[in-house]
């Protein structure tokens, strides 16, 4: 059986929305749990021209050191930094204007509360620190186009992500309190970049819908001696609309970072390449408030040097139209 017009115009724009958010906020590394796409399932929304508003919570503890595809069990390791842990919350308000069915725009503002201890190289105390972020991230601003095709289910975005968050915080205990802050554990990279995607998605049948997307992320310039690796976020999504209010969805994520670069870049301990399974579900709670809850799981990591990882990603949020 066909969906009716109606059904395929809401297939439409939840995903041309989800697609418009390629992350939650901007990571220097390979490592963190950032590449989940939560806003497909935003269905039931309005085809037509207005704005909508979502706002998502992140969590991710980084506190497993791995290197290449394994787990690090002994230290120490001559030349690397033992980090102990970094616990990232990321608070992240979008609003987003769809001005046609063709065209979009979405500012996205993350508030970043970030924590994080490091045995540093000495491994005696001697310059070991801790540190506690609370500032604004990265802005974004992306637009979409939709027209490429008669159905409107295939589409590009382009935008650019802005210097705003801080780059030249520093520890705040420790041995090395008042040290200049390592620069991938800044708010702020410092750098404008440049994003561009292109997506595809479409119905498998009544009650099926899938996905694919992928966005690259590209610094345009570095800022203090410093600039991060370019990044592709490759995001696959499958969902089932059979239970009414609650849709449940899966997800396969993937990232690919290049090294950091610059005096004040790590290269050794930068860039690589992961992959996450992420179920998740949205609920309808009214006509014009949805809310989802996501858990992302790591299936595969190939991290150069040494980097913390998450075990697991917990996202939930809201959204609603105006």
């Amino acid at each position: 059986m066909h969906q009716s017009n109606t059904a395929k115009k809401i297939t439409f724009l939840a995903a041309s929305i989800a697609l418009l958010f390629p992350t939650a906020a901007a990571f220097a590394c390979a490592s963190c749990g950032c590449s989940l796409s939560s806003d497909w399932d935003s269905q039931g929304l309005s085809s037509g021209p207005g704005f909508r508003f979502d706002l998502r919570y992140d969590f991710l503890n980084q506190n497993q050191i791995r290197s290449g595809t394994g787990k690090v069990s002994s230290w120490p390791v001559d030349g690397h930094e033992q980090e102990l842990y970094t616990k990232n919350r990321y608070l992240t308000a979008s609003v987003d204007y769809s001005a046609s069915p063709n065209w979009g725009i979405n500012l996205q503002l993350p508030y970043i509360d970030r924590s994080h201890a490091t045995n540093s190289f000495a491994f005696d105390g001697s310059d070991a620190g801790t540190s506690h972020t609370h500032s604004l991230g990265d802005i974004k601003l992306i637009g979409r186009y939709t027209g490429l095709s008669e159905e409107k289910n295939f589409g590009i975005q382009f935008g650019v992500k802005l210097p705003t968050g801080k780059h030249t915080e520093s520890f705040s205990g420790g041995a090395i309190a008042g040290d200049p802050l390592d620069r991938g554990l800044q708010p702020g990279t410092g750098t404008t970049d440049a994003i561009v995607g292109i997506f595809k998605f479409a119905s498998i049948s009544q009650n099926w819908d899938y996905f694919a997307q992928a966005t690259t992320q590209l610094a345009l310039n570095r800022r203090d001696d410093f600039k991060p690796g370019n990044s592709l976020n490759i995001n696959v999504g499958l969902r089932y609309m059979g239970f009414g209010n609650i849709v449940p969805q899966l997800q396969i994520n993937g990232r690919v970072s290049a090294i950091d670069s610059g005096i004040n870049a790590s290269p050794d301990d930068s860039g690589g390449k992961t992959f996450y399974l992420s179920p998740g579900a949205s609920i309808t709670v009214t006509e014009k408030i949805k809310a989802y809850v996501f858990i992302q799981l790591p299936v595969y990591q190939n991290l150069n040097g040494y980097q913390l990882a998450p075990k697991y990603t917990v996202s939930v949020g809201t959204r609603f139209e105006f």
